[in-house]
């Protein structure tokens, strides 16, 4: 895990980093030259009951905020550091301020040398530090006092270390997607670019391929190393040195981010919690911020309802449009502030890093009281599957949305009776309310053409705005409950039949006997529907799908004894192998050309013949024709 200082300009952060690590995070010459930090650093501190801690020691001018967030980023303990002969002091409030936005899980107070504070004034700043830290989530943290040049009190703040990892929430490493946000970037001689960040999920190994944003470049980890050793691999919460195969050192920099998995993108707008401070100014969809995630600092602004005043913003939904793109995933925390002059004004969490276009008539800006735990998660899977509808969320996507590792997002989606098909994630309510749409869709259609055997599949796929695959899978659904049955290319309510009232009986009887009359050359559909009236054609399908009749072409039924004969003879007729011609099958079939060629294009599709450039010849019979539908 990763601990990070904090603390207003010279109060003696650097100095009690090597007192603890015995390293000197100022590496700079500017640094060394001027007193002050200016850039991160970084050192091992080696516990013997929590083992190796990453320190990050961040600059405390004021007008290296900037920086200090990109290193407060990520880590898991702060060690807020403030001198006990001055007390707290401007960035001491900025900083904790920070950590409290960033929600850092555990804060340690360190009063710095405490050898040149008397037990009164010792006394006095520790109430001012109490009182500093009472209204924040880190009342009651641990206020050591404690000398670099003495010694006092290192030996408990280590302890007090120890005791804070242990209460740190642990990290999914096995199952969690990589990435990386980079704070620094050098060149090696030999080596090549190297990168250095906090990895915050995820592990990375050697020879592994990574992506690198901005620009979605594939690269190669040609090593890796953490607090200087080479190892094969690292995990989340490890600082970690990635050597980097593929790239100059000019192409990536602070702010960007490695990740290892095709599902991260970049990302312009997000959905997020604002934590907006109530003596901020008042925000407007105008107002121009810097949003600080991770490593990243990019130009934003904060849409929606929700940021039109710092009362009503808090616990608000709001969206917010970045300049850039960046990496974002649900649960990270960022940091708002005014650029100039520059202030740190609020943060927020990310709810979700991909949110579907706005509606004019949505209430995103409405305060609304989150749940904990499985009921967050709920909500969030809830909220945005059934804002896609019946378009879908890619699944693989999801564990981003949620912050999760792929497990839990499993879990959550069994649990929220998610569909999943063909790679997409789909509300189980989204489904619910298609699969009725379906019913009532295949009801009406049954009520309406009471003679048709159903509703076409072609025609309800059509009818609703989805993969043809969900449709499907709502229709295997509903036949699985009983509720409709599927035959053929047709579906139709559960047990329901096409059925003939007295009066389509008579006209259906009637057309049969007219056609039989003239088995070989029956009447076209039109002289029937001339003659039996507008239903002729629906009752000649019926027929046709009863095995009554056999529609040879669009407008010619023949009835199945008929073409059981006429198939009959001219395989009695024909000679298998022979080619023969449409005037040599006229004479076999003994019709006029107005017959024959349907008859013979039946014929074809139907397996009795085969047609082939200088005629058609006999195939030997492969299935009965009444077969044939």
């Amino acid at each position: 895990m990763i601990l990070g200082t904090a603390g207003h300009i010279d109060h003696g952060k650097t100095t009690l980093v090597k007192a603890l690590t015995g390293v000197d995070t100022d590496r700079l010459p500017e640094e060394k030259k001027r007193g002050i930090t200016i850039d991160l650093g970084f050192a091992p501190l080696v516990l013997d009951d929590a083992g190796t801690i990453g320190i990050v020691d961040v600059p405390g001018h004021e007008g290296f905020i900037r920086t200090m967030l990109a290193g407060a980023s990520g880590i898991d303990i702060g060690l807020l550091v403030i001198a006990a002969d001055e007390g707290v002091m401007p960035q001491t409030r900025e900083h904790l301020d920070i950590l409290s936005l960033l929600k850092i899980q555990q804060v340690i107070v360190a009063l710095a040398k405490s050898d040149l504070a008397d037990t009164e004034w010792l006394g006095l700043v520790r109430d001012e530090v109490d009182s500093l830290l009472e209204p924040t989530a880190y009342g009651g943290s641990r206020v050591i006092p404690v000398s670099a040049r003495t010694g006092e009190g290192l030996a408990e703040l280590r302890s007090a270390i120890s005791a804070a990892a242990a209460m740190v929430s642990p990290r999914n490493v096995e199952t969690d997607l990589f990435r990386m946000p980079v704070d620094r970037v050098f060149s090696v001689r030999g080596t090549g670019t190297v990168v250095t960040g906090t990895i915050w999920s995820g592990s990375v190994a050697r020879e592994s391929m990574v992506t690198l944003y901005p620009g979605s470049r594939q690269l190669r980890v040609r090593a890796v190393e953490t607090h200087g050793a080479a190892i094969t691999s690292a995990r989340a919460g490890e600082r970690t040195a990635l050597a980097l195969a593929g790239c100059d050192v000019s192409e990536v920099g602070r702010g960007s981010v490695l990740v290892g998995d095709p599902a991260w993108v970049e990302t312009s707008e997000i959905d997020a919690e604002l934590e907006i401070h109530a003596s901020a100014p008042r925000i407007t969809s105008r107002t121009r911020l810097r949003f600080h995630l991770g490593t990243s600092d990019v130009g934003c602004r904060v849409a929606g309802r929700g940021a039109s005043d710092p009362a009503d913003a808090l616990g608000a939904r709001s969206r917010i449009v970045l300049e850039h793109p960046v990496i974002a995933r649900g649960g990270d925390h960022f940091v708002l502030r005014y650029p100039s002059p520059p202030a740190t004004i609020g943060g927020g969490t990310v709810l979700d890093p991909y949110p579907p276009r706005r509606r004019r008539s949505s209430g995103g800006g409405a305060r609304r009281q989150l749940p904990d735990g499985d009921a967050v998660v709920h909500s969030q899977l809830d909220r945005m599957l059934a804002a896609s509808g019946l378009a879908g969320v890619r699944y693989s996507s999801l564990p981003i949305r949620l912050g999760l590792p792929a497990a839990e997002t499993a879990a959550h989606c069994a649990a929220a009776r998610c569909y999943i098909v063909n790679g997409r994630s789909y509300a189980g309510s989204v489904i619910d309310q298609t699969a009725n749409a379906v019913v009532q869709n295949i009801s009406a259609h049954a009520a309406n053409f009471t003679l048709e055997p159903g509703v076409s599949l072609q025609t309800l796929r059509a009818a609703f705005r989805a993969e043809p695959a969900v449709i499907d899978a709502v229709l295997n659904r509903l036949v699985g409950e009983g509720k409709i049955e599927l035959d053929g290319g047709f579906a139709r309510p559960a047990g329901w039949k096409p059925e003939l009232n007295a009066d389509e009986q008579r006209i259906s009887d009637s057309i049969v006997q007219a056609i039989r009359d003239q088995p070989n050359e029956p009447p076209g559909v039109h002289e029937l529907s001339e003659k039996f009236g507008p239903r002729t054609g629906t009752l000649l399908r019926k027929l046709d799908r009863d095995g009554v009749l056999k529609r040879v072409s669009d407008d010619r039924y023949y009835s199945s004894e008929a073409v059981t004969g006429i198939v009959g003879l001219v395989r009695a007729a024909l000679v298998p192998g022979r080619l023969y011609s449409p005037a040599e099958l006229r004479d076999v079939v003994g019709v006029s050309r107005k017959y024959l060629i349907p008859l013979l294009e039946f014929f074809d599709r139907t397996g009795v013949t085969e047609r082939a450039m200088a005629g058609r010849r006999i195939l030997p019979p492969r299935r009965p024709v009444a077969a044939e539908k």
